[in-house]
């Protein structure tokens, strides 16, 4: 299918690589890697490897990492489990612009009789560092933040907010699941405490997680009923999916160095949708962001319109809305950073990856102006 992939924030094309690393554990190697016999070991040495191949990207120890079955899960993990073993602390702190895995169950947690403090942003979506600091104690139980946003691609300054918690003696967990595989991320010299991460984030396949625990972090399983992951994560371990993330931590280790060239084209298309398109407006710190992402609203628009229409001429691209009974409702990202509604309504993510083309680009900027324009005819701007 011949489409213009803008989406990568949502899922990246598996790369052939990691596609290939994954089709001899589907086909012959699959064994259980919990079995004692060789053929077993094969599947537990592939494990091994992938392990290796991953902590080299993050700079952390193989030992720190737990592998899950998606990134929800391991958010979940990782903050239900240091919770439990935190307790009789009951206060969480994080911010008004986290993912639905963090925010959703926060509120599930506030019900379960926890306390959630949340640390508002700016308009360009920066994290206020200072109400940070002021907002940790004693009964405080862990900090969990997003390091890049998905929405916006705004990224947290995480060293920084590390070295705040750790000061005051609060474990942090970061969700990193758009950080890894697009920005260096060394754990060796940051001291967050815990990090969460998704294979198909960075080219790998669905399915397949990981989090990150400091050794020495206190964590309560999540998921009980085996041995595995050092009995911090119960279940057969999704073999060829681990696999897969192991290729893909290895390619992502090599490409990171020329990411400029997708900041060259996210830029590209970012200047000819601003300087061609009248009423549009970019979302979130220019500065301060992931090289693929731009968040760009167009006034008075729906961005449920705007999609259907680039989809019909197979162009993929999402917006910050969601569709909630019947009506559709800005992105609670964007109107925590106090962005008019008039502008949220027609916000829509371009998130590029390293297979896109100039070619892409240039489509993408021809068939926009002539989107807009038709919908501004049915919905002129300023009604």
């Amino acid at each position: 299918m011949d489409v213009v992939y803008l989406d990568n924030n949502s899922t990246t094309r598996p790369a052939p690589e990691v596609v290939e690393a994954m089709l001899p554990f589907l086909r012959e190697f699959y064994g259980n890697p919990s079995s004692l016999h060789r053929f077993g070991g094969f599947a537990r040495k592939a494990i091994d490897d992938a392990r290796a191949a991953i902590a080299a990207l993050l700079g952390c120890r193989d030992t720190e990492l737990i592998f899950t079955g998606g990134g929800t899960e391991s958010v979940n993990t990782a903050i239900r489990g240091i919770l439990a073993a935190r307790a009789p602390r009951r206060r969480i702190v994080t911010s008004t612009v986290e993912h639905a895995a963090t925010r959703q169950l926060c509120a599930q947690l506030i019900k379960e009789g926890c306390e959630v403090t949340l640390i508002e942003v700016d308009r360009q979506g920066l994290l206020d560092l200072d109400a940070l600091s002021a907002a940790l104690g004693d009964d405080v139980a862990l900090v969990t933040l997003l390091w890049a946003n998905n929405e916006t691609g705004v990224i947290f300054p995480m060293d920084q907010i590390a070295q705040i918690c750790r000061h005051a003696r609060v474990p942090l967990h970061a969700d990193g699941t758009q950080a890894v595989g697009k920005i260096p991320v060394d754990l060796a010299q940051n001291s967050l405490d815990a990090m969460t991460f998704a294979a198909h984030k960075f080219h790998g396949p669905k399915g397949v997680a990981g989090l990150f625990l400091r050794r020495g972090m206190r964590l309560r399983p999540l998921i009980i009923g085996g041995p595995q992951e050092r009995e911090r994560r119960g279940g057969t371990e999704n073999v060829p999916g681990i696999v897969g993330m192991g290729k893909a931590a290895e390619l992502a280790a090599d490409f990171l160095p020329r990411m400029s060239r997708v900041v060259q084209l996210r830029d590209r298309l970012e200047r000819g949708i601003l300087d061609g398109i009248a009423d549009t407006s970019l979302n979130g710190s220019p500065d301060h962001r992931l090289p693929n992402t731009s968040n760009i609203s167009f006034a008075q628009l729906e961005a449920e319109a705007i999609l259907l229409l680039l989809s019909e001429k197979d162009i993929c691209a999402s917006a910050g809305a969601a569709c909630s009974s019947g009506s559709l409702e800005p992105s609670p990202v964007l109107l925590a950073m106090k962005i008019q509604p008039r502008l949220a309504h027609g916000a829509i993510r371009f998130s590029l990856s390293r297979y896109t083309s100039e070619a892409e680009i240039d489509r993408a900027l021809a068939v926009l102006p002539g989107v807009i324009s038709k919908l501004r005819k049915v919905m002129p701007v300023g009604t």
